[in-house]
């Protein structure tokens, strides 16, 4: 007979949940800062004397020509590896849809407007100062959207450890509303013309993958050849290929049978992140961040309306669009800041959000490609504005902290 307190306890969907965001925190930490490394890693190479083996290691070319394939390092980087970042975000989206706070609309309804209004200010912000400059360009609205998770989140944990943990899941459920508003972006606006027949057939892996697992087929040695069908059939269809990340991560499923201590979802998450967090994502900064400043006109990029745009719509326009949003959907659902905080802690999360680095930067590259002087204006924007925004997070986060 066991007595009362022999029994152990099974833990509550709650501290599940909380479990779970704090894994998750740390694997965005820690990538947060090899990011940081990375990127200044990559500025200090493109200006030394080693600049000329940094490019010509940048832009050295591999892969098999008749596929199509024979991609620079940087490109492969950029399509290839940070498809695991994506990967990671649709595993996330897919969670939180099912199971976290995008599952329950009430507790949905603040941060997806306040995602919402963090892209749609800052785009506004972007193409007001380039309609009214001299050398705009338009092209480039999609850039001050995006928000990085694993910055935002290092940042948060740095310096805001003593905040609640609602208000961390609340900025975790902004940030991956927000990756996903970017990655429609990217798919929609940012990418080449589509060759159909190839989008087929990647539909048509990305659907076997989705079938294999409510099939539960367990063996990676089908999973593996469609996640390469898929996105090698993406980037031959003109779609960015790193989308496919996103679609697979969708795809695995995410609700536990009988018996199961993980969702396959979970397992996933748990097998990718590390590499996604520890390689793919710092490779990315490595490589992206790396502008040679002897090669632009300093006072010509810095003058820029596409310089302007950015860093006022990351710096300004993120936080101002989440905070007014929220307090608009919270006004109209009456409902209020996330549970044990105040609405000054939800602005000081719109600082936070303006942290626009990997994302943006792929955007950039996109938005400007074959136009080096507008490329290397919107990459120095996203470094000063995720600078300005990482201090100014820094300082405010520092100052709320103590109120708990």
């Amino acid at each position: 007979m066991k007595t009362r307190g022999s029994a152990k306890a099974k833990p509550s969907s709650a501290n599940v949940e909380r479990r779970r965001i704090a894994d998750f925190l740390k694997n965005e930490t820690f990538s947060g800062g090899l990011i940081l490394i990375a990127a200044t890693a990559g500025m200090l190479l493109a200006n030394s004397p080693l600049s000329g083996a940094y490019e010509s290691v940048r832009e050295l070319r591999i892969g098999p020509a008749e596929l199509h394939l024979d991609l620079s390092v940087r490109a492969w980087i950029a399509d290839g590896l940070l498809a695991l970042f994506f990967f990671v975000v649709g595993l996330e989206l897919k969670h939180e849809f099912q199971h976290g706070s995008l599952s329950k609309p009430a507790r949905a309804i603040v941060p997806i407007a306040a995602a919402f209004g963090g892209m749609i200010a800052p785009a506004l912000l972007y193409v007001a100062f380039n309609v009214a400059g001299d050398g705009g360009s338009l092209r480039g609205w999609g850039v001050p959207m995006a928000t990085d998770i694993a910055f935002a989140l290092a940042v948060l944990s740095l310096f805001g450890r003593k905040l609640p943990l609602t208000l961390r899941a609340f900025l975790l459920t902004l940030a991956i509303v927000d990756d996903l508003g970017a990655i429609a972006i990217i798919a929609i606006f940012y990418s080449g013309g589509v060759e159909l027949p190839a989008l087929l057939i990647s539909l048509a892996a990305a659907a076997s993958f989705w079938a294999a697992q409510r099939a539960r087929v367990r063996t990676l040695a089908i999973y593996v050849p469609l996640a390469l069908i898929t996105w090698f059939a993406l980037h031959e269809s003109g779609v960015h290929a790193t989308i496919a990340g996103v679609v697979l991560g969708f795809a695995v499923r995410a609700d536990r049978d009988k018996g199961e201590t993980r969702s396959p979802a979970e397992r996933a998450e748990r097998a990718v992140h590390p590499w996604s967090a520890g390689l793919a994502v710092p490779l990315f900064a490595l490589t992206a961040a790396g502008i040679n400043l002897s090669a632009i006109n300093l006072d010509v990029a810095l003058s820029s309306p596409i310089f302007a745009g950015i860093v006022a719509g990351l710096v300004v326009g993120k936080p101002v669009g989440i905070y007014v949003a929220a307090r608009i959907a919270a006004h109209l659902v009456h409902s209020g800041p996330p549970e044990g905080t105040a609405w000054r802690d939800v602005a000081v999360m719109g600082i936070v959000a303006g942290i626009g680095f990997t994302v943006s930067l792929l955007i950039a590259s996109l938005a400007f490609e074959g136009a080096p002087e507008a490329t290397a204006a919107a990459k120095l924007a996203v470094l000063v504005a995720s600078l300005l925004a990482a201090v100014a997070a820094g300082v405010t986060l520092s100052l709320r902290s103590r109120r708990y």
